[in-house]
């Protein structure tokens, strides 16, 4: 029996904000891009298109090459100045939220004949009927989330709070985005548009980061920008300002955009990604967000993260050609596989509680699950879009990060790591298959 999924769809039975800026993503079909495929929240996608986003590759010519990891409600009072809050299941799920999943029970021996296009010739028509598809929903299960209202309180009454910086190593950044404006970290030693290197670190005009794919100060080209815009306001969008709420208060969590993947394919090689952990270092970044992947080793880079006093949080990867999850403890992806201390790679969970088909799993290489299948979060030119995959997972553990780095002035970022391992919420689901057996809980990590 041939498996095709047709359509994934968000059902709510209550009333909700409207989502007429928001548009789902493509049904996965990974080793492809279509970084402009998107659906209205009115309509289903069609069968077959392409995915938003080429994962990790698996061929000899294209294993060095890095790529980001992504595929294709809580409704009570989470954000009430944020109209698309309600749609943030993994900070808040109250059960509204459904998958549906149309599977081919055949396969079409019809693709052996096709009409010509412009001929009067007869075509064979694909088989259809009661029998032909089978119809699978996933439902969300209540309280399956981060726990992060409960945080929110405590962070508010904390009477002392760090700074914190984020590296976000990724494509670019729209940082005109209205939710990310106030999110940006600025270099203040440097004088925008001037021309000028004021600071002289070698950089010029850096004011929000660096542009290491085209070695330049242009942080964001359009759409390519997509994945790192997401992942950015999952970590700190602005709150009350009428679209999502992110996970860290952007008031002391600030984010560094080092731009080191681009291209159609959003993919990037490691010596970009090298230099723009050092940029990150030499600039105060203490947690840096890695949501991509090869399949090849690199020493350098291994060493370099090994060596870094950062934190990584790394996605775990989506999976094979198929989409589906492997064991990465046997067949490892990087960064996510490498040994080092001060790297959290995170899983994706879904929203009833089990990981992801699509997601990578490995007890000894994945450390803790997050949500990480449709997330909405800020994409370019003042959007807001549906995304799955390990690389929205990241940038919840990130966010948590951040924000108990901030809260806990007294911790270290080896604290951070221990804790947010430790106060993860234990799931039989998750059990042999994340190195912690659950998954994020911000509030428990809080009061541990």
């Amino acid at each position: 029996m041939t498996k095709k999924i047709i359509a994934a769809i968000a059902a709510f039975t209550t009333a909700a904000a409207p989502l007429s800026a928001i548009s789902f993503p493509a049904s996965p079909l990974p080793e492809t891009l279509c970084s402009e495929a998107s659906y209205s929240a009115a309509s289903c996608p069609t069968p077959g298109p392409k995915d938003l986003f080429r994962q990790s590759g698996t061929s000899g010519q294209n294993e060095a090459v890095l790529r980001p990891f992504a595929v294709g409600p809580g409704l009570v009072n989470l954000s009430p100045g944020d109209s698309y809050a309600t749609y943030q299941w993994g900070l808040k799920n109250d059960g509204e939220f459904q998958m549906i999943e149309l599977i081919d029970q055949f396969k079409y021996a019809t693709e052996l004949y096709r009409a010509v296009t412009g001929d009067s010739s007869i075509s064979i028509p694909n088989p259809v009927g009661p029998d032909a598809v089978e119809m699978r929903k996933t439902k969300a299960i209540a309280g399956i989330d981060i726990n992060i209202r409960p945080a929110w309180d405590l962070y508010e009454k904390a009477q002392t709070k760090r700074d914190v910086i984020v590296a976000v190593i990724d494509t670019g950044i729209d940082t005109g985005h209205p939710d990310l404006q106030s999110s940006m970290w600025v270099n203040q030693a440097e004088i925008p548009g001037d021309g000028i290197d004021n600071d002289g670190n070698g950089y010029v005009d850096d004011i929000n980061g660096w542009n290491f794919y085209s070695n330049n100060s242009v942080l964001y080209n359009g759409k390519e920008d997509t994945h790192g815009t997401h992942a950015a306001g999952t970590i700190a969008a602005a709150r009350n300002n009428g679209g999502i709420v992110g996970i860290a208060d952007n008031s002391h969590v600030k984010i560094m955009s080092l731009k080191a993947l681009g291209g159609n394919d959003g993919s990037g090689n490691p010596a970009s990604v090298i230099e723009a952990i050092h940029y990150a270092e030499a600039n105060g970044a203490s947690i840096c967000n890695l949501s991509f992947g090869s399949s090849k080793y690199n020493e350098e880079l291994a060493q370099v993260i090994q060596n870094s006093p950062m934190l990584f949080i790394v996605a775990a990867g989506n999976g094979d050609a198929m989409g589906v999850g492997y064991d990465i403890d046997h067949h490892p992806v990087y960064p996510a596989s490498f040994p080092s201390d001060n790297i959290i790679a995170v899983g994706n969970l879904l929203f009833d509680g089990s990981l992801d088909t699509s997601s990578n799993y490995g007890p000894a290489s994945v450390d803790i699950a997050a949500p990480g299948t449709y997330i909405v979060s800020t994409t370019p030119e003042g959007k807001y879009e549906f995304m799955s995959g390990t690389s929205m997972a990241a940038p919840m553990v990130t966010g948590a990060a951040a924000m108990l780095y901030s809260y806990r002035t007294d911790l270290s970022l080896a604290d951070v790591k221990n804790i947010l391992l430790a106060s993860s919420r234990k799931s039989e689901p998750l059990a042999g298959k994340i190195g912690c057996g659950g998954f994020l809980d911000v509030y428990s990590a809080f009061v541990y």
